[in-house]
């Protein structure tokens, strides 16, 4: 290998084995060159077949992300001088999602749970109906907008453990969402969510190794939401043992 080229190691997944193929390019190195630019080098020089996902490529909607040397990270933003180990690097699918060709993943599973999770707006307004004004100084106001600038990109996702050993598990993304609407008071959904964030699969599964918070590109803290999540579920299940005398809430982990 020439010291002007890389040694890339695509791990190719296929919907039809849990194995990963692995092939491996010569990939000519330049300045300032990312995970991305190495990736469409190979596509559009080496094997047009190579399928990956991409859009923005400036760092804003998280679809290139990959597993880079054993991490997740968004292409796009990521050197090569970064990541370089010998001159040479290894790029894979996200882990903990099914793999729909090559490098890219059926992002079914991450949006489904989102929903498990209730991390959708209630509300019954209308169109009609005024605006509610918000108190953008207040506690509730600062937690909802700590996780507002999620992009969805399942980084969290790919890195949390217990996703990785637990398929119930809603996962990082989809609880700090539901944490979010929680403290929103435009949202109508209080109960909704909580009840779904209790159930099996909920906040109470997260073991806090906080690879969520460690990963993410955006630098957000999903480990804090899912406490959050964990200390509002068990004031309402302590809080309806006093007023009932025993408990009808059940908290699943």
């Amino acid at each position: 290998m020439s010291p002007n080229t890389i040694a890339v190691t695509v791990q190719r997944g296929s919907p039809d084995s849990t194995d990963l193929l692995t092939d491996t390019f010569d990939v000519p190195a330049y300045k300032s060159q990312t995970v991305l630019d190495v990736v469409s080098w190979i596509q559009q020089h080496a094997d047009p077949t190579l399928s990956y996902r991409f859009a923005c490529r400036v760092g804003m909607c998280g679809s290139c992300a990959m597993m880079v040397n054993g991490v997740p990270r968004w292409t796009c933003r990521t050197h090569m001088s970064k990541v370089l180990v010998d001159n040479a690097v290894e790029i894979a699918p996200l882990r903990n999602l099914p793999v729909i060709k090559d490098l890219v993943v059926d992002m079914d599973p991450f949006f489904d749970k989102w929903v498990a999770a209730e991390g959708v707006h209630h509300t019954a307004l209308t169109r009609d109906d005024p605006i509610r004004n918000i108190n953008s100084g207040s506690e509730s106001r600062r937690q909802a907008d700590a996780g507002i600038e999620c992009i969805n990109c399942s980084v969290c996702y790919a890195a949390c453990d217990t996703v990785a050993g637990n398929d119930n598990y809603l996962g990082p993304a989809a609880l700090q969402r539901a944490w979010t609407l929680l403290n929103d008071t435009k949202d109508e959904g209080r109960e909704k969510i909580l009840t779904a964030v209790s159930d099996k699969g909920g906040c109470h599964n997260c073991h806090s190794m906080g690879s969520c918070a460690v990963y993410c590109p955006n630098e957000l803290d999903p480990m804090s939401a899912i406490a959050g999540l964990k200390r509002e579920t068990m004031k309402r299940f302590i809080g309806s043992r006093k007023s009932t005398g025993s408990s009808k809430e059940k908290i699943d982990a």
